[in-house]
C-alpha cells in the first residue's frame, strides 16, 4: 500500500498526494562481498585440508581391523606436494597408528616425521598422488579485525568452514610441556574438537595460522599458532625430526626476588627463576646449582622467570659455555654452565 500525504490548501480543502515508500538500505552488495571472500578463501585451501585419525599406544580401543574405531581425530594441512602434512602435536602424540583421509576420500597410512610438544606442532607424511599444498602467508602482516577463515573437521564433519576476525595478536599460550608459545593469534572463528591442526587462512586463502586451542566454556575465544612459527618448526621437523633446544636439567618456577636483594644488587627484574630441583648428572648439577637458587641472568640477558629462561635456551647456545647469574640467599654468584641438546625428561617435575 502506498503512503498518502494529505495537504491542507488555503481554502481548507484537503489534497491527497502520493509519496514513495521509504527505501530500506541495500546490504546485498556488502553481504555478497563478504560471502565471496569467505567462499574464495575456503575454496583455495579446502583441497589441502585433511582429516587425521589416530589410534594411541596402549588404547583399549586400538584398531585391529578396518572397521575399528580410532581413539582421536584432528585436522591437518598439506604443506608439500610430496606428502608432508602439518598438524598439532597433541593430535598425533603417543600415536600407534595414524591415518589420513585426503579430500577425495582416500585413506592413507601416515608416518610421524617429527613432533614438537613445546610448540604443539607436528609433521606427518603420506604417500598419495595429486596432493595440493596450501600457500603459506606471513603472520607479521596480520591486523586486528582482519577477516579470517578456519577450515577443519570438527567432530568428524569433514571440511567444515567457519569465519571470523583476528581478535588479538601477540597472545601467549602454554603448551602441554609447560613452555610458553609466543605470538599466538586469537580469533573468534568458531573452533571445536577436531579443528586442531587445521589451517586458519586470510581472505586470499593463505595459511596464517594453525588452529590449536579453545577456551571453554567461553565462546569465541580461540587460538591459532602463527604461521611464521609453524613454518620454522615444520622446516626443522622435516629436516631433523625434532627441534633442538638447550637443556639445563633444572626444574622450578617463577618467583619474586627479595626487595632488599633487588635494590642492593640493582637488579633489572623483580622476579627470577627459582630452582626447585636439580637432575642428577645434568648440566645444572655439574655447574653447581642447588635447590633454592634464583637465576636472575643467563648469558648476559636478564631472567624474570621460567618463560624468559626457556626463550634463551636456543639451539645456538647448545654446547657453548655461558655464564648464569644466581642469587643464593644474599649472595650473587656466577656459574659457568654448558646447555645440552636434550628435551625435557619425563622424570623431572613439570615446571610451573
Amino acid at each position: 500500500m502506498k503512503n498518502e500525504l494529505k495537504l491542507i490548501s488555503g481554502e481548507g480543502t484537503s489534497v491527497s498526494a502520493e509519496c514513495p515508500e521509504p527505501e530500506s538500505p541495500d546490504d546485498s552488495a556488502l553481504l555478497d562481498a563478504y560471502s565471496r571472500a569467505v567462499i574464495d578463501a575456503s575454496e583455495r585451501v579446502s583441497s589441502s585440508v585433511v582429516n587425521i585419525s589416530v589410534t594411541q599406544k596402549g588404547s583399549q580401543r586400538a584398531r585391529v581391523s578396518p572397521g575399528g574405531e580410532p581413539t582421536g581425530s584432528g585436522s591437518g594441512v598439506v604443506i608439500a606436494g610430496d606428502g608432508f602434512i602439518l598438524t598439532n602435536s597433541h593430535v598425533v602424540q603417543d600415536a600407534r597408528l595414524v591415518e589420513v583421509t585426503i579430500p577425495d576420500g582416500t585413506v592413507c597410512r601416515a608416518d610421524v616425521v617429527g613432533d614438537d610438544p613445546d610448540s604443539d606442532l607436528a609433521v606427518v607424511r603420506i604417500s598419495a598422488p595429486g596432493l595440493v599444498p596450501a600457500t603459506l602467508g606471513d603472520s607479521r602482516t596480520l591486523k586486528v579485525g582482519q577477516l579470517v577463515v578456519a577450515v577443519g573437521n570438527p567432530y568428524g564433519f569433514q571440511c567444515s568452514v567457519t569465519a571470523g576476525v583476528v581478535s588479538a595478536l601477540g597472545r601467549s599460550l602454554r603448551s602441554s610441556t609447560g613452555r610458553l608459545i609466543d605470538n599466538v593469534i586469537q580469533t573468534d572463528a568458531a573452533l571445536n574438537p577436531g579443528n586442531s591442526g587445521g589451517p586458519l587462512v586470510d581472505s586470499s586463502g593463505r595459511v596464517i595460522g594453525i588452529n590449536t586451542a579453545i577456551i571453554l566454556p567461553a565462546q569465541g575465544i580461540c587460538f591459532a599458532i602463527a604461521v611464521n612459527t609453524a613454518r620454522f618448526v615444520a622446516t626443522r621437523l622435516m629436516k631433523d625430526g625434532r627441534i633442538r633446544r638447550g637443556y639445563l636439567g633444572l626444574a622450578g618456577q617463577s618467583a619474586p626476588v627479595h626487595r632488599r636483594v633487588m635494590r642492593y644488587f640493582d637488579l633489572p627484574r623483580e622476579t627470577g627463576f627459582l630452582v626447585t630441583s636439580v637432575e642428577t648428572d645434568g648440566p645444572g648439577r655439574k655447574a653447581g646449582f642447588l635447590p633454592g637458587d634464583v637465576i636472575i641472568a643467563f648469558d648476559g640477558c636478564p631472567v624474570g622467570g621460567i618463560d624468559e629462561l626457556h626463550q634463551l635456551l636456543t639451539e645456538e647456545r647448545i654446547g657453548r659455555c655461558v655464564v648464569v647469574q644466581v642469587i643464593r640467599r644474599t649472595k650473587k654468584l656466577d656459574f659457568d654452565v654448558t646447555p645440552e641438546d636434550k628435551g625435557a625428561p619425563a622424570s623431572m617435575p613439570a615446571a610451573r
